[in-house]
């Protein structure tokens, strides 16, 4: 059992809220029972389960365990003070795992034929990629790519606003100028959303191979997209 708030394990988990910690140990924090079971399900590698008794859903946390027995994931019980220390939710159902950051290059998004992309492009807040994410599974999206993203895509805040969605449709991080290149060698098509557009959305032809371009939420879209539509 996990006791002592001061354990350098529990310290480790906490620093990874911040985005230089997560980079530089290339590891990230997932929280929540969903989420951490659509990890799972997409073969997302655990290093360590956090759990805390006091707090867990015990029939849905009891399969997670039981999945995770037959694996070299750790399992570790805590206290709910420690759990709560670790934890950056207000309610936490008492599970939180760390794992390491996968690669997320342009070169491992899948070749799909007449899909639709989603490039989220400067986006700034964690709750919006979250839901640009939930939103592109929801509509089938191939895949989505952070281009020059100003948050990252395995802050904390990203993975509970993806409600783990993130686990479950392919994302891909790149410059701008990368991004361009993968839709041009890729023969994709790209549409750009910009809120005085003469064309409605509703009045757009988005058949064959397409990416949808999205804009950042002070900003929109910068001159490097002048050139892409």
């Amino acid at each position: 059992m996990l006791e002592s708030v001061r354990n350098p394990r529990v310290k480790d988990v906490v620093k990874l809220r911040n985005r230089r910690h997560r980079d530089r140990c290339r590891r990230f924090v997932v929280e929540g029972l969903r989420e951490i079971t659509r990890a799972l399900d997409a073969g997302v590698p655990l290093e360590v389960l956090y759990y805390c008794d006091e707090l867990l859903a015990r029939d849905r946390g009891q399969r997670i365990l039981d999945h995770l027995a037959a694996t070299d994931t750790a399992c570790q019980p805590t206290t709910r003070a420690v759990f709560e220390k670790m934890s950056y939710r207000h309610n936490p159902d008492g599970m939180l795992a760390v794992a390491p950051t996968p690669d997320l290059g342009l070169d491992r998004l899948p070749v799909v034929p007449d899909a639709v992309w989603l490039i989220a492009a400067g986006i700034e807040k964690p709750g919006n990629l979250g839901a640009m994410l939930r939103s592109a599974d929801a509509a089938g999206a191939a895949g989505v790519v952070a281009a020059d993203p100003a948050t990252d895509v395995f802050n904390p805040n990203v993975v509970r606003a993806s409600l783990g969605t993130l686990f479950t449709v392919p994302v891909a991080v790149a410059t701008a100028a990368d991004v361009r290149g993968w839709l041009e060698a890729r023969d994709i098509g790209a549409v750009l959303a910009h809120p005085g557009a003469d064309l409605e959305y509703t009045e757009a032809d988005l058949r064959g191979a397409l990416a949808i371009v999205v804009g950042s939420e002070h900003g929109g879209l910068g001159d490097e997209w002048s050139m892409s539509g």
